[in-house]
């Protein structure tokens, strides 16, 4: 065997290690976010989640740090797909962007592990000390200042009232959300979470829009 053949046949083997190993770390996460969603933060072991998964908690170690690493990893995966579902780009009126949150809703009423999750955690996190605390702050934060190009540049527009208050109304829309969901949590079979919150927005959009319309029909 050559050279050239060697290091190919030794790329080729590391290329087959990365993809095990990335696959590996997908099931990890996976089965965390149903521990989470059972069991919460505090409670979750990281032994059962390996075991879960078919590793040794050496095994589970060797992709993440610990519980706290692990716990990020998972929030900070699952942030970053609804980004980019999402709120990968600004909407370019308010009615688009109640109409990507009824979406979001929707989405997470077909997932509901991780939706069982997130409820879960955002409660614990209310601690500072909770290894998510500042997850979650950034996370809200972030939420509000999505909810607030799109109104200013409505009220910039004329599209709803000039004295609408901006930050007021997006710290309202994600606590209605929130909230909607927790319904939801305790009877996804017959609570229509985003149909709930799709009548919600048309309702606050028609009071604050200066022309009364509402979100448009759903295609």
């Amino acid at each position: 065997m050559d050279r050239s053949q060697g290091r190919k046949q030794r790329t080729t083997a590391a290329r087959g290690s990365y993809a095990v190993g990335d696959e590996r770390r997908a099931r990890i996460l996976d089965s965390a976010v149903d521990h989470f969603a059972e069991r919460g933060f505090h409670a979750s072991s990281l032994a059962s989640i390996a075991k879960d998964v078919g590793i040794t908690q050496g095994g589970l170690l060797h992709h993440f740090r610990g519980k706290e690493d692990l716990l990020v990893s998972v929030l900070e995966h699952s942030g970053r797909q609804d980004v980019q579902r999402f709120f990968s780009r600004e909407p370019d009126s308010v009615a688009e962007l109640f109409t990507i949150l009824v979406e979001l809703a929707a989405y997470n009423a077909a997932r509901p592990g991780r939706t069982k999750m997130f409820n879960i955690l955002a409660a614990e996190a209310g601690e500072r000390g909770h290894p998510a605390h500042e997850h979650f702050t950034r996370r809200y934060r972030m939420v509000i200042d999505y909810h607030l190009g799109p109104l200013h540049a409505a009220v910039e527009r004329g599209e709803i009232k000039p004295d609408t208050d901006c930050e007021g109304i997006a710290v309202e829309v994600a606590a209605v959300m929130d909230g909607l969901q927790l319904q939801w949590a305790l009877a996804p079979n017959t609570f229509d979470m985003p149909g709930r919150l799709r009548a919600y927005l048309d309702r606050l959009l028609r009071s604050l829009s200066t022309d009364g319309s509402g979100l448009p029909e759903p295609a």
